[in-house]
């Protein structure tokens, strides 16, 4: 009831038990879990992004000023001491009785947290840091997933610079080829503008894949904390082989896990404790105040004498309009508020894992499609080529043929990052908090 101190209880997030996830594989997610792609470059990206990315410095500031807080929420469980000095010249001499003009003192002032109002105060500042460490393990994992993402990008964009490369040159070949027919009558001029037509768009497309290229190496860039005009990311390295699917756990393991949801959790906790310091600030507090002072016209007297003066205070709240009340109904509304998110957070956790469980086994049949009608299209043209070279078609199913096997070249490139992209979203969504240099001496 809202008229007794409420006792810390665990939260349940207010959803129906979840079943067991649609797939699941044998393999355990490393808590580096981007090592599974055994890329050492990769590995390097990361660990240099983990200590040099300035939004993530800027989130550990952010925890670093949560934990100043606790500190100073914990300070009200001690007395306050003050020192106090005065000097003073006064003019005509003697002073008025009680005027002295030497004064010095000390006083402290003590709140007995009779009822843990303070102490629930301290447990809500906790919590709220808590709940900011993990939104720094959260920073710190949508970052190392950026990275990975960005450098398989980087990856197929250079491979599909080098396909067109290669493209141009084909293209190229068959131009010089067709005009040699030309002139012996073999073949129209306007099959000739057909294949120039296609040059042309396979050099738009290298011009389109070196645009990627730079642009993909400035964001890396800047995720590391660098000045894009600084680096140069070209490599040689070929996209990784796919890892075999991790084991999805229980879902009741993933909520216990992942750490925005451990995030939204506390940040419930911190509500509560909220809640728990509004009401037990309608009842009584007893404070206690002792000072001592010394007075003196002169530095010889001034220790001489001494006054002390110790009082004891007790407030009850008698007469504040509804005020104290309402505060209770706002922290209430408040906590119910945490705990709605907190609810849609975890919902928002199993819906992720489900959607990258579903697209990486949806991707991986559309790679197998894709494979099958490259390797139909590259039997098709060269039996087109054969018969045209025999005057037996002509040679627009060859141009058409062309195209179709050189995209649906720049289409497996394409299908096989975006394979490790919902690989690397499904790590994501599965893998929990891991430590780095900042977070190896934290402890809650």
């Amino acid at each position: 009831m809202k008229s007794c101190a409420p006792k810390l209880q665990n939260v349940e997030a207010p959803i129906k038990e979840a079943e067991n996830f649609s797939f699941t594989g044998t393999e355990a997610i490393p808590e580096k879990w981007w090592t599974a792609f055994d890329d050492p470059v990769l590995n390097s990206l990361i660990d240099s992004a983990l200590t040099e990315n300035l939004n993530l410095a800027a989130t550990w500031e952010q925890f670093q000023a949560a934990q100043a807080i606790v500190r100073r929420e914990k300070s009200f469980l001690w007395p306050d001491l003050d020192l106090t000095a005065r000097s003073a010249i006064s003019r005509p001499e003697p002073d008025f009785a009680g005027g002295e003009n030497l004064q010095a003192g000390l006083s402290a002032a003590y709140e007995l947290d009779l009822w843990g109002r303070i102490r629930s105060g301290i447990q809500a500042e906790e919590f709220r840091a808590e709940a900011s460490f993990y939104d720094y393990q959260s920073a710190a994992m949508t970052l190392s997933a950026e990275i990975s993402m960005t450098w398989f990008q980087l990856l197929t964009a250079q491979k599909q610079l080098e396909l067109t490369n290669q493209q141009i040159e084909t293209n190229e070949d068959i131009i010089r080829l067709i005009r040699a027919r030309f002139t012996s009558g073999q073949i129209r001029a306007v099959d000739i503008l057909r294949q120039e037509q296609l040059l042309e768009s396979t050099r738009d497309q290298k011009i389109f894949y070196e645009t990627e290229v730079s642009l993909l190496q400035n964001q890396l860039a800047v995720l590391l904390g660098r000045p894009p005009q600084n680096e140069n990311f070209i490599t040689e390295r070929n996209l990784p082989e796919l890892p075999p699917l991790p084991n999805t756990g229980l879902p009741l393991e993933l909520i216990r896990r992942r750490p925005d949801v451990q995030q939204a959790y506390n940040l419930v906790l911190a509500a509560d404790r909220e809640m728990a310091q509004a009401i037990r600030s309608k009842y009584p507090r007893l404070s206690f105040d002792l000072s001592a002072q010394a007075r003196s016209n002169n530095y010889n007297n001034l220790f001489r004498d001494w006054a002390y003066t110790l009082a004891g205070n007790l407030v009850a709240p008698l007469l504040y309009g509804g005020r104290l009340r309402a505060e209770v109904d706002r922290t209430e509304a408040l906590k119910n508020q945490q705990l709605y998110l907190y609810g849609q957070t975890v919902l928002t956790a199993f819906r992720e894992v489900e959607d990258a469980l579903i697209r990486e086994q949806k991707q991986k049949e559309r790679i197998e499609v894709l494979e099958r009608r490259l390797d139909l299209a590259q039997k098709t043209n060269k039996q087109l080529r054969l018969e045209f070279l025999n005057g037996l078609s002509e040679y627009l199913d060859v141009l058409l043929s062309l195209d179709q096997e050189q995209q649906l070249q720049r289409d497996v490139l394409d299908a096989r990052q975006t394979l490790l992209e919902h690989r690397i979203s499904l790590y994501r969504t599965l893998a929990g908090g891991f430590e780095t240099e900042r977070t190896d001496s934290v402890e809650f």
